[in-house]
C-alpha cells in the first residue's frame, strides 16, 4: 500500500485500532493468529477492493476491522456461535463505535458463504438455523467484506486450506447457479 493510500486506511480506522475494547481482540486466537490480526488483514483487503469496486472506502475499512469484534471464542456463548456472531460482532461494534448502518449490515452479513454451504450440506453444524434471506450481503461493501473475510481465512488457515478451497468452489458454483441474472 503506498504511504498516501495507507494515511488514508489509518485516517478511517484510527479510533478502532487505538480502542481498548477493539485492543482486546489480541488475546482471542483465530484462524491460527489473533482475532486483531486477522480482522486488520480483512479489512485492509477490503480497503483495497473497495478502491477497485468504488466502495464507500471508509465503511469497508471499519466494517472489515470489526467484522469479528466479539470478544471469546465461538463456543463461549449462543451469541459467539459459528453462525451468529456476525450480529454480535455488530451490535458490538454500534456500542463503541456508532457504526453507518451500512458498516453494521456488511458486518451482520460477512459469513454469507457458509450460510450457502450450510444449505448445500445440512448435517454441517446442525444446531445453528441460518437464512440465506438474512445473511445475503445487501451492498456492494456487505460483499466486499464477504469475500475479504474468506480470502484472508484461506491464506490464515494453512492446515484446512483443502476444505476452504471446497467451500470456496462451491460457493461459486452456487452463486453461477442460483443468482445468475
Amino acid at each position: 500500500m503506498t504511504k498516501r493510500l495507507k494515511c488514508e486506511f489509518d485516517e478511517f480506522v484510527c479510533d478502532i485500532l487505538n480502542d481498548e475494547h477493539f485492543l482486546e481482540t489480541k488475546k482471542d486466537l483465530h484462524h491460527g493468529t489473533s482475532k486483531y490480526e486477522h480482522s486488520l488483514r480483512v479489512a485492509k483487503l477490503s480497503y483495497r477492493l473497495g478502491r477497485i469496486f468504488k466502495a464507500d472506502l471508509r465503511s469497508v475499512s471499519r466494517a472489515g476491522l470489526l467484522h469479528d469484534f466479539f470478544l471469546g471464542t465461538r463456543k463461549d456463548s449462543p451469541e459467539n456461535s459459528y453462525l451468529r456472531h456476525p450480529v454480535t460482532a455488530a451490535t458490538n461494534a454500534q456500542k463503541y463505535f456508532n457504526v453507518s448502518n451500512l458498516e453494521s449490515e456488511a458486518i451482520k452479513t460477512h459469513m454469507f458463504h457458509h450460510v450457502l454451504i450450510k444449505k448445500i450440506f445440512p448435517f454441517v453444524n446442525r444446531e445453528e438455523k441460518a437464512s440465506v434471506k438474512e445473511f445475503k450481503p445487501k451492498s456492494k461493501e456487505g460483499w466486499i467484506i464477504c469475500a475479504s473475510d474468506l480470502l484472508i481465512s484461506v491464506i490464515e488457515c494453512e492446515r484446512f486450506q483443502f476444505t476452504y478451497a471446497f467451500n470456496v468452489a462451491l460457493l461459486l458454483l452456487f452463486n453461477i447457479i442460483l443468482f445468475k441474472n
